[in-house]
């Protein structure tokens, strides 16, 4: 071979590794709408096992989505799990204890990795969450927790519910008519969501969810739902004496929820379910490079020596999802809040900013086609100077809840699309050239149209 020859085919090879490289960091489709369902202590391995004890979720929801056998919860017991979903705080000995008294977390000073240092559990003011972040960026979003207004006492809030500081917390253990459990509603346990009004305003009852899900602009781009100790899984008898606990009240509870969300606007505009534990019941494996602390010796807790919360799995269902996808990288809830991160446009905090921590990808969110195109048609195409005409706009996509209400500008007029993406405007064009329509949605990408100005 000759030296040029041998050149070319060296380039032709770098080329095609440069190709293969950058395929494999290709970004995963954007989620415009995500809810997360969290479940309750469960090992992966019966969970999704070969004879799974909750068939719709063990079985039903893999075929239909993504399913990760190898995601990790980060701790033990709940709450570090739940903290660390929406912020990247890692454990510490009172979260690890679940918060027995609603205490200030001393002295909770902030390192420069975003880590804050010391013991309890309500965090200071200077930790943010992702639902801090995404209300800085301008993107909405809501906690929904199951029984949190109905259980609530007299004269006791039914939004932003939780214990005085320094009371006990009195929703350990489920009461027949009270089921909810502050130590499953993260957004409580920060001081930047409960010292202002946007907790009172999004973190509710789950009773609000079918009326957010009615519309688009009604539903958060960012939905966390966690189900009450009785159809989370927690309780394998329920206080209540009537419903269903344990595997069957996890299937219960998907079965209803699952296709109520799937049924919206919001989830056909792109959008993400995500279910999985808080985690394992047994054991305190952990993946994606977690070490313990620096605010316990032993993330795993009172369960067993080790730096994690346990394999305990995850599935998610989105149009972005070809059916039946599985991965085999492993994720913690680290890695989640990465990806939310990503998705949403906003900086890492705390431990998902943790160096070499891989977010969810394409092996997940399976379906590269899966963008929001869109098309303007005019009709007419041509138009005579001077000459008054009735310009009909046609705003096709592939989302069928993108074309109603599009604005469509052009020649000065402005007007939106019926729910067909229909439009029209009545225009004097005037000169000669091209006159330039264009159609903006609040969920889809813009689109424009050209119509030509001819002289009579």
């Amino acid at each position: 071979m000759s030296a040029r020859s041998l050149a070319a085919a060296l380039l032709a090879l770098v080329a095609c590794l440069a190709l293969s490289a950058s395929a494999l960091a290709a970004a995963p489709p954007h989620i415009n709408h995500l809810f997360v369902i969290v479940l309750e202590n469960e090992n992966a391995e019966e969970s999704f096992g070969a004879n799974p004890p909750a068939p719709y979720l063990g079985a039903d929801l893999p075929k239909a989505g993504a399913f990760m056998p190898n995601y990790y919860g980060i701790g033990h017991a709940s709450l570090d799990n739940y903290i660390a979903m929406i912020s990247g705080q890692p454990p510490n000995l009172v979260t690890q204890a679940d918060c027995t008294i609603f205490s200030e977390m001393a002295p909770g000073i902030v390192g420069a990795d975003g880590i804050a240092l010391g013991q309890g559990c309500v965090f200071p003011k200077p930790v943010q969450t992702v639902a801090n972040q995404l209300e800085g960026a301008g993107h909405s979003w809501r906690g929904y927790m199951e029984d949190m207004a109905n259980g609530a006492a007299a004269g006791e809030a039914t939004t932003c519910r939780h214990p005085a500081i320094g009371t006990a917390d009195k929703t350990l253990a489920a009461r027949p008519n009270d089921q909810y459990a502050t130590r499953h509603d993260p957004f409580v346990y920060f001081h930047s969501i409960i010292d202002t009004p946007a907790c009172q305003s999004n973190v509710v009852d789950l009773s609000k969810l079918p009326g957010d899900l009615s519309s688009l602009a009604k539903t958060p781009e960012y939905s966390f739902i966690t189900p009450d100790l009785c159809a989370d899984g927690h309780d394998a008898t329920c206080a209540d004496g009537v419903s269903p606990g344990g595997f069957a009240g996890v299937d219960a509870f998907l079965r209803q929820w699952v296709p109520a969300i799937q049924a919206s606007p919001a989830y056909q505009d792109q959008g993400a379910i995500l279910v999985t534990f808080d985690e394992s019941e047994s054991g305190a494996d952990s993946c994606c490079g977690e070490v313990n602390g620096p605010n316990t010796p032993n993330n795993g807790g009172g369960n067993s020596v080790g730096s994690g919360g346990g394999r305990i799995g995850a599935v998610m269902l989105s149009p972005c999802i070809k059916p039946g996808t599985v991965t085999n990288i492993a994720y913690n809830h680290y890695s989640m809040l990465r990806w939310v991160e990503d998705n949403f446009g906003v900086p890492h905090l705390a431990n998902a900013a943790t160096a070499g921590l891989t977010p969810f990808g394409a092996d997940v969110l399976s379906r590269a086609d899966c963008q929001k195109k869109t098309k303007l048609r005019a009709r007419p195409r041509k138009a005579v100077s001077g000459h008054k005409t009735a310009f009909k706009f046609s705003f096709t996509t592939e989302l069928d809840a993108c074309v109603k209400g599009a604005v469509v500008s052009f020649a000065g007029h402005r007007t939106r699309t019926n729910a067909h993406g229909k439009a029209q405007i009545k225009a004097t064009l005037h000169g000669k050239g091209h006159k330039v329509a264009t159609v903006k949605s609040p969920i889809c990408d813009s689109a424009k149209a050209s119509v030509r100005i001819v002289q009579p």
